[in-house]
């Protein structure tokens, strides 16, 4: 089989639409063709990435920011009648909010602190203190991602896992919570944003060890679609294992099943 043939198999390749003729003489093809090695490994790991790129959805802040304004709008549907006591109305909204949302306290106290250190910082020597700033900023986020993950509200921590994305230099504490929240968050939605916030922290051994084995206790097979893709995508060979032993489940969705066999392949050069 010429290299130009190879090529133009390499996508049912990947998709495992060959039959097992044609599978065959494209391994047997690819032992002894260095070039065709390589170009497979590089379109592996483009296609790979690609499919762990998530699907464009209405953000959960944005949401959020819809219940807000439509609250809001009710609330502002007796305007007139407020109108006569303006403070003591927005006292009354403001304290309701307050004492209903607690993420919005620590949204609302981590603004203030920021825009307090910033002024501090920026009014004694602004290029000498940039750096220290952004680490102050990125040590908030991370309080902040950690204290949404850990509220009731499913939407709350959704928010929590996409904040986390924010953060450069994750801390122990915050990459055990992403990881504890994709193991037992009773939200599938939730566990998929963690995989999301997680996929970018996947350097760290540890996180890539604490994925690999969160597989084994996922149910959801949208879930494990999701950690499979991630690890063929950052190409954990260790994740092979993995996967046969999951396949080994006879109550494995089929197509949960077809990934992960695909996902073998693919991890196998």
């Amino acid at each position: 089989m010429r290299c130009e043939d190879i090529k133009e198999r390499m996508p049912d390749f990947l998709t495992g639409d060959l039959d097992k003729k044609a599978k065959s003489e494209f391994d047997a093809h690819m032992a002894g063709c260095s070039a065709c090695s390589e170009e497979l490994r590089q379109l592996t790991e483009t296609w790979t990435r690609l499919g762990v790129l998530p699907t464009e959805q209405p953000s959960p802040a944005l949401r959020n920011r819809f219940y807000t304004m439509l609250e809001a709008y009710k609330e502002g549907l007796g305007s007139e009648k407020a109108a006569a006591v303006p403070e003591k109305k927005f006292s009354f909204s403001l304290g309701r909010l307050w004492l209903r949302r607690p993420a919005f306290q620590f949204a609302a106290a981590l603004v203030f602190v920021i825009l307090g250190i910033s002024a501090g910082y920026f009014l004694r020597n602004p290029r000498a203190q940039m750096s220290q700033l952004h680490q102050e900023v990125d040590s908030m986020r991370q309080m902040m991602a950690v204290s949404l993950l850990q509220q009731p509200s499913s939407s709350d921590r959704i928010q929590g896992a996409s904040f986390s994305s924010q953060v450069k230099a994750p801390t122990q504490k915050t990459l055990d919570t992403l990881l504890q929240t994709l193991n037992n968050d009773s939200n599938i939605n939730v566990r998929l944003a963690a995989v999301d916030a997680l996929y970018l922290f996947s350097s760290n051994s540890e996180v890539k060890d604490r994925i690999v084995q969160s597989l084994a206790g996922q149910e959801s097979p949208l879930v494990q679609v999701a950690l499979i893709d991630l690890l063929v995508g950052i190409r954990e060979k260790r994740a092979v294992d993995a996967f046969k032993a999951l396949i080994q489940n006879e109550k494995l969705n089929p197509d949960v099943k077809q990934k992960a066999e695909v996902a073998i392949q693919q991890l196998s050069f």
